[in-house]
This record gives C-alpha cells, sequence and structure tokens, in this order.
C-alpha cells in the first residue's frame, strides 16, 4: 500500500508507537550521521583500530546484536551508561518545533508512545527541542528494554506487557524496515517513514510516507466516544 496515494485507515487504532530518530525528525537533518561519527570514535577509543577499520566493526555488531553497543556489551566490557553518555552533549540545532507536526500528533486519539533504541537522555532532549514532550504519554528506550534492542522479539514482548497493549489496536512507526517485522507479527498496523520507504516491498510493511506530518494529518482516525 502507498500511503500517500491511500488514505490511512487507523479508526481501529488507540495507541501510537513511534520510533524516535529519523522518525520522528527526518533524516535529512543530520543529527543520524552525527550519531555514527560519535559511535565511530567510542568504537576506535575502546579497540585501538583506525576509523575506517571501526566503522566496520560498527556494523558488523550492529548487523549481529541488532546495536553496536550490543557487540561492545559482548566484547569489550562497555558499561552502557558509557556509551550512552557520548551522545548526551550533541548540539540539537538542526531540529527545531515543526508545527504541521505537532498539530498532526495531537489529533491523534488514545496514547502515543515513544519507542527506541535510544536512551532516555537522548530522547527527553530531542523531544524537548521539538516541542513535543508533553504530546507522549511514556518512552520505552532501550534501558527500559535492558538493553535488548528492537527488533528482538523480546523486547516488543516487553513493551506490550509494560504498557498492556493490544497489539490489533496499536500502530507502529518506524524508518528501519526490519523492526516493523515483529510488530506486524503481533498484529500491529505497521508505516515505514522515510524518502526510502516508497522502495520497500516487505510484505509486513503496510503503509509507507516520505513525510510523517501529513499523512498523520489525513489519516483516518477513530471518532471520540
Amino acid at each position: 500500500m502507498n500511503a500517500d496515494l491511500i488514505l490511512a485507515d487507523f479508526r481501529h487504532i488507540d495507541t501510537w508507537l513511534f520510533d524516535l530518530d529519523n522518525t520522528l525528525y527526518p533524516a535529512e537533518s543530520g543529527l543520524m550521521g552525527e550519531i555514527e561519527r560519535r559511535m565511530t570514535a567510542y568504537v576506535q577509543k575502546v579497540t585501538g583500530l583506525d576509523r575506517d577499520e571501526a566503522f566496520k566493526l560498527q556494523k558488523v555488531y550492529l548487523a549481529q546484536y541488532g546495536l553496536t553497543l550490543g557487540g561492545l556489551v559482548e566484547h569489550h566490557g562497555v558499561a552502557p551508561a558509557d556509551f550512552h553518555a557520548i551522545f548526551h552533549d550533541m548540539s540539537l540545532e538542526a531540529l527545531g518545533r515543526d508545527p504541521e507536526l505537532v498539530a498532526a500528533l495531537a489529533r491523534l486519539p488514545g496514547r502515543r508512545l515513544i519507542f527506541t533504541n535510544a536512551d532516555d537522555v537522548h530522547t527527553e532532549r530531542v523531544l524537548a527541542r521539538m516541542g513535543l514532550a508533553d504530546l507522549f504519554d511514556d518512552v520505552f528506550h532501550i534501558g527500559s528494554a535492558d538493553y535488548v534492542p528492537k527488533p528482538d522479539p523480546a523486547t516488543f514482548a516487553k513493551i506490550v506487557a509494560a504498557h498492556a497493549l493490544d497489539p490489533g489496536a496499536t500502530a507502529f512507526f518506524e524508518d528501519r524496515e526490519i523492526n516493523l517485522a515483529p510488530a506486524r507479527d503481533l498484529g500491529m498496523t505497521t508505516v515505514l517513514v522515510g524518502d526510502h520507504a516508497e522502495a520497500s516491498t516487505a510484505p509486513f510493511v503496510q503503509y509507507k510516507t516520505a513525510k510523517l506530518a501529513p499523512f498523520l494529518a489525513q489519516a483516518r482516525l477513530k471518532e471520540a466516544a
């Protein structure tokens, strides 16, 4: 389904899960590039590898563990808090308040939750910078998942249990296609977000949109009781 051409039907949805990075803000902000640069520098520091080799190892760990941090913990004894601290002083000047996004999120009925592989401090900083903090009921971050990242099914089971989710009444918005597969297996409605979304042919992706705000603004929603 092409969500840019077909009006998305969310009349059965009362819980809204949103990934954070490259989902609530666009990839063209460049923030994820800075996150990756800092991550590579950290891998260099921990391993003693040069930058190119550190970048390769970073991607190997991402593929194997779903998160670079997983490999750093398993093979190098890194403390998760030390790793996440490298992002806490990042400039967020590339992000700003988007009135269209604020309005689109505010019209969604029911609960709105963040579901991210980032930590709580980074998430809170981004939401505050974008003027979105008051629009979300809670954040399920990597610490909430005991540092087991999406797309691990166990992490999806944890958020379902923690928030008593009804998957059939839940929509999940993500920029990483692979993270939508376990959500769809549970019966959630899945939305792939970003400029790359239209090219997806994955059967577990139900809707695709390059721009989150107009997609949400046009969606069909459950009427207020």
